[in-house]
Formats: structure tokens, sequence, C-alpha cells
């Protein structure tokens, strides 16, 4: 039944497999990136938060934006600039699964109309199409529809929730930031 649907989708299978593989690609990488130890180690944010020198978490988002502080202590604004740029960083992808649970659906209806287009050319003359035929056509133009939605939902949830993950750990970073920076303001005096 399954390779039957993947057959009636027609050769939109192939844009919607790339969709696919594409969107669950991004969603296990960005899921995996955006780890908190990868962006905000507890031991990091203690450090941080305690005025203490950091020591640990060197290859996480903030130990980066730490270590540019460090080597830019009386540019404020370039550190924050920079941090814009680890969050922008963070990002990365997650745009692209907008534009895949947008294209999917789209995808799978073409492949709807071409083969009901298909369906509906091979009515006779007596205008009058056989019923088995017809209805199992008409099943497996849907079938693109049908694979379109589930790859639009296979991007849309994970990447609304990878969206307001970055969102969280960008609020943090800034809070963390602007403890920093008080804190190069204060040695610096």
């Amino acid at each position: 039944m399954f390779f039957d649907l993947l057959r009636g989708a027609g050769f939109l299978i192939y844009p919607l497999g790339i969709c696919s593989f594409i969107a669950v690609f991004i969603v296990a990488e960005r899921a995996y990136g955006l780890r908190k130890d990868a962006v905000l180690p507890d031991d990091l944010v203690d450090a941080i938060l305690e005025g203490k020198p950091v020591q640990s978490g060197r290859h996480s988002v903030m130990a980066r934006i730490v270590a540019y502080a460090e080597t830019h202590r009386n540019d404020p604004d370039a550190i924050k600039a920079f941090a814009r740029l680890e969050i922008n960083r963070m990002e990365r992808g997650i745009p692209y699964l907008d534009v895949i649970y947008i294209t999917s659906p789209l995808l799978g209806l073409t492949g709807t109309v071409w083969g009901l287009i298909n369906v509906f050319r091979s009515v006779g003359p007596a205008g009058v199409p056989e019923p088995a035929p017809f209805m199992q056509g008409v099943t497996f133009a849907l079938s693109a529809t049908l694979f379109g939605l589930i790859i639009a939902m296979i991007a849309f949830v994970p990447g609304g929730f990878l969206q307001r993950k970055v969102e969280n750990y960008a609020v943090k970073i800034d809070l963390l930031l602007e403890r920093l920076l008080t804190q190069k303001t204060v040695e610096t005096k």
C-alpha cells in the first residue's frame, strides 16, 4: 500500500523526498547543536553570574562570546555585535524549515492536480469512467498531497520548537552578556 501511494505521487515524489530529507537533517542537526552544554553550560553560566574567572565550557557559544569579550575589553559594541552573530549562527538552517513547510504542501497539491488531470484524461468518449480504476486514480492523485502535508508537519512543528529554543537562549545570552560587560567595566576602573 505504501509503495502504491509513493507511485501515485508521481514524479513529484522526488522533490518531496528531498524536502523530507533536508527537513529531517536540519531538525536533527539543530537539535544536537542547540543542546544546553553546546550553548550555555551550567558551570560557565555559574562562573559569569558569580563573577569568577571562566575556566570551562570552551567549545560552547557562550564561551566563544566570553573569549571574544576578553580580547576586546574596551569595545562593548563589538562584543554585543559578536554575541548577535553567535545567536544568528544558532539559527542556522531553521529558516529553511519555513521554506519546506510552505513548499511541501504546494508540491503535493501540484501532484494531486497532475494526477487528477491524468485520471480525467482517461475518461472515454462516452464520458463515463470505469468506477474502480477511476477511484484508484483519484486515491493515487491525493497521495501527493498527503506526503506534502506530512513533510510540512515534519518541518513546521520542530521548526517552531527550535526557533523558540534559540529565542530563549538569546535572552539568556543577553542577560549574561550584560553581567559580563558590567564585570569588565568594573575590572577596568
